[in-house]
């Protein structure tokens, strides 16, 4: 039985359909916390400099306003996930939500969490890609799984 379970999500559908794995199919005995990583892409909003394109410097203040509806959108998907698993019986005190910036890699930066939180099991969406694409770029999913230790991960198709 899962004590400790870290749900990977990206406001994808894949990602709700983990959310829902662990909804039917876990027991709400144990602790969720919903994680996600991105891209930290705010940093470019406070870069200035000569080196600096003109047309970034001419746009960045929509850049960062869309990336700033972007961090709203994910926070309100993990809302959402959460209500989904306090419905099934999760304690809502047993679901948390994190969002990290990327620092090293996103599948790593998960697996960094799944350490750091002493998490028994990871799950994960799979990404929709075809089986070319897949094999030239693999997928956040397939990376986790293939570099995890010490951990259960689970991939939800």
């Amino acid at each position: 039985m899962a004590k400790r379970i870290l749900v990977a999500v990206d406001e994808s559908k894949n990602s709700m359909k983990a959310v829902d794995y662990v909804a039917r199919s876990m027991q709400p005995t144990g602790t969720v916390t919903l994680f996600s990583v991105i891209p930290d892409a705010t940093a470019a909003c406070d870069l200035d400099g000569p080196s600096l394109t003109p047309l970034f410097r001419k746009s960045r203040k929509a850049f960062c306003a869309i990336e700033d509806t972007k961090k709203d959108h994910l926070k309100a998907f993990m809302e959402k996930a959460k209500k989904v698993l306090v419905e099934a019986g999760y304690p809502s005190k047993n679901v948390t939500i994190k969002i990290r910036k990327k620092k090293t890699g996103i599948a790593r930066d998960i697996l960094k969490e799944a350490q750091r939180g002493k998490y028994t099991t990871v799950v994960i969406g799979r990404r929709g890609l075809s089986s070319v694409k897949q094999f030239l770029f693999g997928s956040i999913s397939n990376k986790v799984v293939q570099l995890a230790k010490d951990v259960s991960v689970i991939v939800v198709d």
